[in-house]
């Protein structure tokens, strides 16, 4: 199965990022479980974890060069928001540029 793509991504706090994929879901990733990993120490600064951008064609989100997350991993351990959080974030996430 191919895996879904990104179309919005933002951070909702200094360690949750909400996912909109190709094929409408919603998501949340928590990378609270990364950061006791060297690669991806940086994330734990809130500036640089909120400063990321979406790949072209949706197929990761980057923060640099060494620092990345597919949208595999992303949808694969993302967990599926609710009807309520998604009515939380839905001005954000419907803030694409179309």
């Amino acid at each position: 199965m191919k895996p879904e793509r990104i179309v919005f991504a933002k951070a909702i706090d200094d360690r949750t990022l909400i996912i909109k994929f190709t094929n409408l879901e919603i998501k949340k990733y928590d990378i609270s479980k990364l950061l006791d990993k060297p690669m991806f120490s940086s994330l734990r600064n809130p500036g640089f974890f909120k400063n990321f951008k979406i790949e072209r064609g949706g197929y990761a989100l980057v923060w640099n060069e060494d620092i990345d997350l597919s949208e595999y991993e992303l949808y694969q351990n993302g967990i599926s928001c609710t009807d309520e959080e998604i009515e939380r974030y839905i001005e954000s996430i419907h803030h694409v540029a179309g």
